[in-house]
């Protein structure tokens, strides 16, 4: 909600999620609930991508299952399993901004792959899909890796200049990972790891973040500060290094 009461409530504002919405929290039902009802309300304003969290066998082990159970049923976190298996996996912004969970896969060639994913899918255990979910980058490698996850790869910066190239994007937009300061550039600021919520699980003294795009596709940050913090207020602004993009037009 504070997300919301400083970005305006929809559809004052467009929202674009990057996933993770249930798991390792109390309120699980409620976040997702509250996501769900707004995009049902306003269809063309909210946008939710899937997450590695929004799969029934990682949901199952990491808290949202056992909340259902407790506060309701299993029957309804069985529904909500269906409903995950709907969700999209990537986002594109104006046609240069590449919005995604976890990054990129070695056997994604054509941008059509995305478009011809059947839903609903579950996620297997290797593979494109898992891929989008669970990579990461890694600045110590080039190419790709393995990922200390057990699941799917890292890659390197050369991985993400070549997948910006390759299908003309300028910036690569995903989550997945905490970050001390709510959002954190990779290689050369062709990245960047956006996450939303302070004081991770209630271990991590990290702040929150929330990207704004502007008509020109110039990004910015609102960082909300763990609560530990009180004395450095709510929420405050960053203006993001990227250029904005020249503009285009309509019909290209």
């Amino acid at each position: 909600m504070r997300l919301f009461e400083y970005g305006g409530f929809p559809p004052e504002a467009n929202y674009l999620f990057l996933g993770d919405y249930v798991d390792r929290g109390k309120q699980g039902l409620e976040v997702i609930c509250l996501l769900l009802a707004y995009k049902v309300k306003y269809p063309e304003n909210f946008f939710l991508l899937r997450g590695n969290h929004e799969c029934n066998s990682i949901s199952r082990i990491y808290g949202f299952y056992d909340e259902c159970k407790r506060r309701y049923n299993i029957k309804l976190w069985r529904v909500f399993c269906d409903v995950f298996n709907c969700l999209p996996f990537a986002a594109i912004v104006d046609e240069k901004i590449f919005c995604i969970h976890g990054g990129p896969s070695p056997e994604l060639k054509d941008l059509q792959q995305i478009v011809q994913i059947k839903r609903p899918t579950d996620i297997p255990d290797m593979g494109m899909l898992c891929d989008f979910l669970w990579s990461d980058p890694d600045a110590d490698i080039q190419g790709w890796g393995e990922n200390d996850r057990g699941v799917s790869y890292t890659y390197g910066t050369d991985v993400v200049g070549d997948f910006l190239a390759k299908f003309d994007f300028d910036l690569v937009v995903r989550a997945h990972q905490v970050v001390e300061n709510g959002y954190e550039f990779f290689g050369k600021r062709q990245l960047v790891t956006v996450f939303s919520a302070p004081n991770y699980c209630g271990e991590f003294d990290n702040a929150g973040a929330m990207m704004t795009v502007d008509e020109n596709l110039m990004c910015s940050f609102q960082i909300l500060k763990p609560a530990e913090r009180k004395l450095m207020g709510g929420f405050g602004s960053m203006m993001g290094a990227r250029p904005s993009t020249p503009p285009r037009n309509k019909g290209t």
